[in-house]
Order: C-alpha cells, then sequence, then structure tokens
C-alpha cells in the first residue's frame, strides 16, 4: 500500500526548515567551539588530570604563541610552510586537471589506467620519504614530492568523476556537431567537471598541508615543521605546542581561503546558491 503524498498545507517550506538551522551565524558558533576547546583544554590542566610538564594549559600555550609571533625566524617558517604548500599544490592540480581531462575522456585509457590508479592511490605518501631524501636529501624538493605525490590523486579522483558525470545525450549532441575535443572540453566537460575540480582542489589543499608539515617535520629542511621538531629536541615544551597551534591556524586561513575561491568560482552552481539563501 502506498503511503499518501503529505497534503500541501501540512508540509513545511524547504526554506523554513533551513532558515531555523541558522538562527545563529556559523562563524559564531565556530569561534564558540574553539572558546569551548580552549577552555576545555585548560580545565584539563589546571585539574591535574594531565601534568604540565607534558601538556601545558592553553593560556601558556597561547602566551607562548603570542611571544613567538613577534619574531622573524616564526614568520620566516610559516612562509616557508605556505610557500611548499603552494608549490605543491599547484603542481599536483595541473597535473591531475590535465591528466584526468584525457583519461576521462577516452572509455579506453579509462579502463586501461583503473587498476594502476588504484594501486597507487593507496600508498601512503610518508611511504616515499626514503626515496625523497635520497633524490632529494633534505631540501624542499623533498617535502614536494610528498605533497605533490597525496594531492594528485585527491584532485584526480575528483576530475574523474566530473568528465564522467557529463551528459551522454549532450555528448553526443556534441559529436553529431561536429565539435573537437578542446571545444568538448571547452563547452560542455569543464563546466560539468569543475563543481568536481573543485572538490578535489579543497580536499587536496587540506591533503597538502598535512604533507607539508609531516615531511617538513620528518625530513626537515625549514618550515613550521622543523621549528616543531628543533622545539621537541630542545624541550622546550610550551613553544612545541604554540607552533602546533599554528599549523592548526594555517590549516583554518587556508579552508577560509578555498571556500571563498570555491564560492566565487562555482556562483552559478545550485550548491552555492541554496547555500547563500539559507
Amino acid at each position: 500500500m502506498s503511503s499518501a503524498p503529505p497534503a500541501a498545507g501540512t508540509a513545511s517550506p524547504p526554506g523554513r526548515s533551513r532558515r531555523r538551522g541558522t538562527a545563529v551565524p556559523s562563524g559564531v558558533l565556530g569561534f564558540l567551539g574553539i572558546v569551548g576547546f580552549l577552555l576545555l583544554w585548560e580545565l584539563v590542566v589546571r585539574a591535574g588530570i594531565v601534568e604540565p610538564e607534558y601538556l601545558p594549559a592553553a593560556s601558556t600555550v597561547l602566551s607562548e604563541l603570542a611571544s613567538i609571533a613577534t619574531t622573524a625566524a616564526f614568520w620566516e617558517a610559516v612562509g616557508w610552510t605556505l610557500r611548499t604548500w603552494a608549490v605543491g599544490l599547484a603542481v599536483s592540480g595541473v597535473a591531475a586537471i590535465a591528466l584526468g581531462l584525457v583519461i576521462g575522456g577516452s572509455r579506453f585509457l579509462r579502463k586501461a589506467t583503473h587498476t594502476t590508479i588504484e594501486f597507487l592511490r593507496p600508498i601512503p605518501s610518508v611511504a616515499l620519504i626514503p626515496l625523497a631524501v635520497l633524490l632529494y636529501g633534505t631540501s624542499m624538493q623533498s617535502t614536494l614530492l610528498l605533497v605533490v605525490y597525496a594531492a594528485f590523486w585527491q584532485v584526480l579522483i575528483q576530475v574523474l568523476y566530473g568528465v564522467g558525470d557529463v551528459d551522454p545525450v549532450a555528448d553526443d549532441t556534441a559529436r553529431s556537431y561536429g565539435l573537437g575535443w578542446i571545444a568538448r572540453v571547452r563547452y560542455l566537460v569543464w563546466p560539468s567537471a569543475l563543481p568536481y575540480v573543485m572538490t578535489g582542489v579543497r580536499l587536496g589543499a587540506a591533503v597538502a598541508l598535512i604533507l607539508t608539515i609531516t615531511g617538513e617535520l620528518v625530513i626537515g629542511g625549514g618550515g613550521v615543521g622543523t621549528q616543531i621538531a628543533l622545539a621537541q629536541s630542545g624541550g622546550a615544551v610550551p613553544e612545541l605546542y604554540a607552533l602546533v597551534v599554528t599549523t592548526g591556524l594555517i590549516g583554518v586561513g587556508i579552508n577560509l581561503l578555498v571556500r571563498a575561491i570555491e564560492k566565487r568560482t562555482l556562483h552559478w552552481h545550485v550548491s552555492v546558491r541554496r547555500e547563500a539563501v539559507a
């Protein structure tokens, strides 16, 4: 027995439920969440649950962060990390988009490369650290190798999904009108794949930052990760946690930047327009 559809007068308008869930701006909720986390951190240490020798109180770490933020070495390390992240993400993004459009546009190439992609994609980038050190020593190129490898798959998979999501009727129509590969990519494939591309870039940006910090921490060569390793070896526990907090702040900044670029690029897409209305 099929259930009757809800009467028009009793169903809640879709927009009303969305507005009810956004009574408090998300930015305020995010700020309150951070404040709550810092208060919990402070209480755990002050209550003696964790020894301050191993985990200083949040107030101590934030005070240390404010102190080291006045030094040039701190900002040089932040700049080095951001430069490594940006170069790695740019290289991986361009390579993944180009290969994704080529592979995704050919049924033969999709089948021929599927097993290879599924074999290489799960290999963790940290497993490539010995190879990176052998090739490039402790220079930035070693960390870049890890970043490019990890971020590349995030973008490539999304591009392949995006190319595969092209309307087959529209694709057949374009082919029947004699549009070449470049014209089909420009007018048909790219607009359909762009939301997937932006999702891949957003995922790749987060992964690239993680591997940037990991590479700097394990391999060295400069950046915030290297400063964390130096603070650990020197027993500077408050500075160590201050630098860890710095990596979190960098991550928040990168996420906000990528989200802003995504909204601007996809201002015409239904998901962004729905989010703006909500």
